[in-house]
């Protein structure tokens, strides 16, 4: 069977995106065994050849009905799989699956009968969310920093915008490139449609979120810009653990410097 990326090169392309972004999340220890997931809706990059593929496998549920995906199709990390795996086949350890008319089910089309990622229902709920926004965005990433779910172990940062005002003043670069901060769900079960509500109800305000003690999400108009975004949060995180770690309390930059930051970059 001819793999659905066969003379798509824009298709090929964001599958590229996918499997680069899955070898950085495993080259920096946020990937441990099969942890993490990746989407990007493709949709603009589907054919009618595509549309008329029929399924490799049946007809598997959402769990939620999501009715802004009608029709849409994403590119998905399979579920059990690793993403040192993805990076280097990612059609093996990856799918296709085409969103069906009730708006509540899916199927898998290519290239292989790949189930795909356990937190389905929450990547398709920030997908369904960022169609309704009209932001742009495409790509949905989950990862697990060891630094920044560290710090969702204090319950003190659980606070709203504790944390990103912390992350923010450490170095100028967060400020600038993750101007909406981050918001926190408090722990619920992986997976479950409670996680994936809370997770929609923080992406009105935040591109970035923290899951309590599992791991952060973030959403952004390519696979690149989501992670570019959690990399730039987690880089502030070691600057605050490694102040910590010799011994004295990071002074951060003040408010004001904050604002002027603001300012100069039109955030």
């Amino acid at each position: 069977m001819k793999s659905i990326l066969e003379n798509r090169p824009a298709l090929a392309a964001e599958v590229d995106k996918v499997a680069e972004v899955a070898g950085y999340l495993w080259q920096k220890g946020w990937a441990e065994r099969n942890g993490g997931n990746i989407t990007v809706n493709i949709t603009e990059h589907v054919d009618d050849v595509i549309r008329a593929m029929e399924p490799v496998s049946g007809r598997f549920p959402i769990g939620t009905t999501l009715p802004r995906l009608k029709g849409c199709y994403f590119f998905c990390k399979g579920t059990n799989k690793r993403m040192r795996d993805l990076a280097r086949r990612p059609m093996e350890n990856g799918s296709v699956i085409r969103i069906l008319d009730d708006c509540a089910s899916y199927e898998i089309i290519a290239d292989k009968a790949v189930k795909p990622t356990s937190e389905l229902a929450s990547h398709l709920a920030m997908h369904n969310q960022m169609i309704a926004s009209g932001n742009g965005y495409k790509a949905a990433l989950h990862t697990h920093p060891i630094d920044l779910i560290a710090m969702t172990h204090n319950p003190a940062f659980l606070e709203k915008d504790v944390l990103t005002n912390l992350l923010w003043s450490m170095i100028p670069e967060t400020r600038a490139f993750c101007p909406k901060g981050l918001g926190i769900v408090p722990y619920k079960m992986p997976s479950s449609v409670e996680l994936a509500e809370a997770t929609i109800a923080q992406l009105r305000e935040y591109d970035v979120v923290m899951w309590e003690k599992h791991g952060v999400c973030a959403v952004g108009p390519d696979i690149f810009e989501a992670f570019d975004q959690v990399d730039v949060l987690s880089k502030s995180a070691q600057i605050y653990l490694t102040a910590r770690s010799m011994g004295f309390e990071p002074a951060g930059t003040t408010q004001e410097q904050m604002d002027e930051l603001k300012r100069a970059f039109n955030l």
